[in-house]
């Protein structure tokens, strides 16, 4: 017997157990548009809305695909209800009800817009991941981008979501509407100083008055977003249909812990955050870099050894005694003392509390999923904190594994003919194809890619040594026997 699909019509018939909305989704009202409703976002941003909808209805959500309908096909039919399923030892499930629409911006882009200059939208948000910001590798906007380029001549239709913001401004400004609050949610940097100034630079080239209005106007909170989200896959909608006794076509998952901080500007207090478990701070900073390299450090480390050595997910790398002895220690060692200014103390127990999610046999995070956009990903993660550590005089050693293990990796894919997730992937196919296991020439090719590597510390030998003799001593398989005593 086919089983029932979720939606409004069906909601009541979910079994005990499962957490529904306590609010009238029909009362609420949209007023946060997010660009980007993907896993992590119908996971966090938007469960923290469903809490907050239970207090205050003005805060419904209008999401924005940039690009592909598959989401909207998937909870259209649904009313946009959809599971989320926190993995513990007792699993919770809750039917988020936050969202109200999900618009694909390719074909409803005088939608977006209405949306963007509607009077009650207060508040934008984005998990587009970091190539989705069209940055150079100075962290600048890169003009030369095709899709920045297309904007700047078509401002009506753009593909990016700085074209966007660019014109949804525009607009709102030209009717007088209060700007609203946008809060990129992505692992960049500064997030909110750097999205402002991408989106100032690109309204500076058509329209000076407009960026400066951006620039002394609209706020753009520094944020920072935790939680380990897994992709969902068969198995999570298997579990989730049997559980709450309906088909929901594309759930979500994550781990029981979430954090969500956002910069406390006055612009920002417009909803009451606090009621719902946000934190808003004076210095994100902090929470900031210790989460990139700390948490997505973590990650990284794990997914390119651990694939290199067989395994597939978080909790299998975890469970490799010498890549969790390995991890430890660079976590402890070489990546706390760049975080100095957090009080050793709590550098300390943020680490501890790190290892042990990472260990929840639960969460089955892919390490394949971890390893897209090694190119973007690592110089925020890892190789700012190997910098500082070549200009301090600390061991680079153990910092240089993971970065080795990703060179590994790309070959590794180009040998296999595999795909290569990764917005550098045509150049680092090219390179992987060079590649002929000769330690130094290999890594040489790589040290090419200035946006990863700045050019002063790649010329810098210790940071050469350090690499070569990483991506010699791993060879092909991840092996670690040479670095347990470093």
């Amino acid at each position: 017997m086919t089983q029932r699909r979720l939606s409004e019509a069906t909601l009541a018939q979910t079994r005990p157990g499962t957490a529904r909305p306590v609010y009238d989704r029909g009362a609420c009202r949209i007023g946060w548009v997010h660009f980007g409703p993907g896993a992590f976002h119908r996971a966090h941003q938007a469960y923290y809305a469903d809490r907050l909808l239970g207090r205050d209805p003005r805060w419904a959500i209008s999401a924005v695909s940039l690009r592909s309908a598959a989401v909207r096909d998937a909870l259209a039919p649904q009313d946009y209800l959809y599971c989320l399923a926190e993995l513990a030892e007792q699993p919770q499930l809750r039917v988020i009800g936050a969202l109200r629409e999900i618009l694909v911006a390719p074909a409803d882009c005088g939608a977006v817009f209405a949306r963007l200059v509607a009077p009650d939208t207060r508040f934008v948000t984005l998990t587009v991941t970091e190539k989705g910001y069209c940055l150079g590798g100075d962290g600048r906007l890169d003009f030369a981008h095709p899709d920045i380029a297309h904007d700047l001549r078509s401002g009506a239709r753009p593909r990016t979501v700085i074209g966007f913001l660019a014109e949804g401004l525009r607009r709102r400004r030209a009717r007088g509407h209060t700007p609203f609050v946008v809060a990129s949610c992505d692992n960049l940097p500064d997030n909110g100083p750097t999205l402002r100034a991408a989106v100032a630079a690109f309204t500076a080239r058509t329209d000076p008055g407009l960026a400066r209005w951006i620039d002394s106007e609209v706020a753009f909170p520094r944020t920072m977003v935790d939680s380990i989200t897994p992709a969902t896959d068969a198995a999570l909608i298997e579990r989730v249909a049997r559980a709450s006794g309906l088909q929901d076509e594309w759930p979500v998952q994550r781990e029981p812990f979430i954090q969500w901080v956002i910069e406390d500007l006055p612009q920002v207090r417009l909803a009451d955050w606090a009621s719902v478990g946000v934190t808003l701070a004076a210095d994100v900073s902090r929470y900031d870099r210790a989460k990139l390299r700390v948490v997505n450090g973590a990650h990284s480390t794990l997914a390119y050894l651990g694939l290199l050595r067989g395994r597939t997910t978080v909790a299998e790398a975890m469970a490799d005694a010498p890549l969790q002895r390995l991890l430890e220690r660079l976590l402890r060692e070489d990546i706390a003392p760049s975080l100095q200014g957090g009080g050793a103390l709590e550098v300390r127990g943020y680490i501890d509390a790190t290892l042990e999610r990472l260990r929840n046999p639960s969460v089955r995070h892919q390490l394949a999923q971890i390893a897209w956009d090694g190119s973007k990903k690592l110089p925020v993660r890892l190789l700012a904190a190997m910098a500082e550590a070549l200009a301090a005089g600390r061991p680079l050693e153990r910092l240089a594994l993971p970065i080795a293990a990703w060179m590994r990796f790309v070959v590794a894919r180009t040998r296999a003919g595999g795909p290569l997730t990764d917005p550098q992937a045509e150049r680092l196919l090219a390179i992987g194809r060079f590649c002929t296991d000769e330690a130094e020439r290999d890594v040489a090719r790589f040290l090419t890619l200035g946006e990863l590597f700045a050019p002063p510390v790649a010329a810098a030998p210790a940071f050469v040594r350090a690499l070569v003799n990483a991506y010699r001593g791993l060879g092909a398989s991840g092996s670690l026997a040479e670095f347990e005593d470093a």
